[in-house]
């Protein structure tokens, strides 16, 4: 049963689903970092001063004050933090965005890859024996469909 497990896990790593997917974590963590700082420090700063300074992430609605006594609350704060809330969904927005227009450019170079003819990106080599095939193919059956017609005369 381990023997099995351990070879099963074997043909992963080596197929590359592993690495792929450690490679997606990594940039998906470093790219939620850039994308933070793109919400945090590009874009509420203007937003910031189109609303007279309003800082978001200290918004919310407060349902009930602190009361100090001896400088400690009692109760505590209840509040309803809204202002996270709007950075999170801005991070939302920015993400899906970029998102959009990386998977639109990797379709595109992924078009161009797939297309035999297209000499500018290089063609993977399952598809140009694709395509080979399929122009063999075709001229077999020109070959063929050209003796039928001479055999009827």
């Amino acid at each position: 049963m381990k023997l099995r497990l351990f070879k099963e896990f074997k043909e992963f790593a080596v197929k590359g689903n592993m690495i792929d997917i450690a490679v997606g974590v990594i940039i998906g963590a470093s790219f939620n970092k850039v994308i933070d700082v793109l919400v945090k420090e590009v874009f509420l700063p203007p937003l910031s001063l189109l609303t007279d300074g309003t800082n978001w992430s200290n918004k919310k609605i407060i349902l009930r004050e602190a009361v100090i006594e001896n400088g400690i609350a009692k109760p505590q704060e209840i509040a309803i933090a809204y202002g996270k809330l709007f950075e999170t969904l801005v991070d939302f927005l920015i993400i899906g965005f970029t998102v959009f227009i990386v998977v639109k450019f990797m379709n595109s170079i992924r078009t161009k890859a797939q297309d035999p003819k297209n000499k500018t990106v290089a063609t993977p080599k399952d598809i140009e024996l694709l395509n080979r095939m399929t122009e063999l193919l075709e001229r077999q059956v020109e070959l063929l469909e050209k003796n039928n017609t001479q055999d009827s005369k």
